[in-house]
């Protein structure tokens, strides 16, 4: 078996020092001795799995190994996939921006920050341009302000180099992409709840027209009109 973390991770077997453990299965969880559990799992053709040492007594399962790996490392995969990757974007200003440039970048930044990403925004002094540098940070403190609703700062404007920088956060996590399974499953989901609405408005038309039906049979007998129709 390869020598990687995952396999070193957990105790198996004779590797579980414990006198007695605690073993989990579907049918609930029962503490017996070491040798016990060891016994039963040879008499399943698996092995006993130490999940938590550190519990008292150490918590174990019985199954073959590799099928316990498999899902560990499958559980892991999904958890990693699940995680919304939060990027930095930039945004790039001259000192003397024109209104129509602000306006096209502020919607960039609503749309990252809305994504989930962060914004690192800057000003950028060329030359003697430094010398606009309060109109810079003027800038910058406007942009922060026109985001308020998107982001929070994580760094007010700050002058490095020829640059001044601004940092801000979204306010909220981005939502994750729906994997092509995700979206499956929900349009099953969405299928089965049409199919059973549509099987249960089948079977309330059917009791009604049964009522109906049974109805007109009492009010023709009543009236003595059941033999000529």
């Amino acid at each position: 078996m390869k020598n990687d973390k995952l396999t070193n991770q957990y105790r198996v077997n004779e590797q579980i020092r414990a006198k007695e453990v605690r073993v989990v299965g579907d049918e609930g969880a029962t503490v017996m001795p070491t040798r016990q559990a060891l016994d039963l799992a040879r008499q399943q053709g698996v092995d006993l799995v130490e999940i938590s040492p550190n519990a008292q007594p150490p918590v174990c399962r019985i199954i073959d190994y590799s099928k316990f790996l498999y899902q560990q490392k499958k559980r892991q995969k999904e958890m990693k996939q699940k995680q919304v990757k939060v990027e930095v974007k930039e945004i790039r200003f001259g000192p003397q921006t024109d209104e129509h440039d602000y306006q096209f970048k502020l919607k960039h930044a609503q749309e990252f920050l809305a994504e989930g990403n962060k914004v690192r925004a800057y000003v950028f002094f060329r030359g003697r341009s430094i010398l606009f540098k309060e109109q810079g940070e003027v800038l910058l403190l406007r942009f922060a302000n026109d985001l308020e609703e998107y982001g929070k700062v994580e760094q007010l404007p700050k002058l490095e180099g020829k640059k001044m920088f601004l940092y801000m956060a979204p306010k909220k996590a981005g939502v994750a992409k729906q994997s092509q399974q995700k979206r499956d499953k929900i349009a099953a989901e969405a299928a089965q709840k049409e199919e059973v609405k549509a099987v249960e408005e089948e079977r309330a038309v059917s009791n009604g027209l049964l009522a109906n039906a049974k109805g007109g049979h009492d009010i023709l007998k009543k009236l003595g009109l059941e033999d000529e129709v």
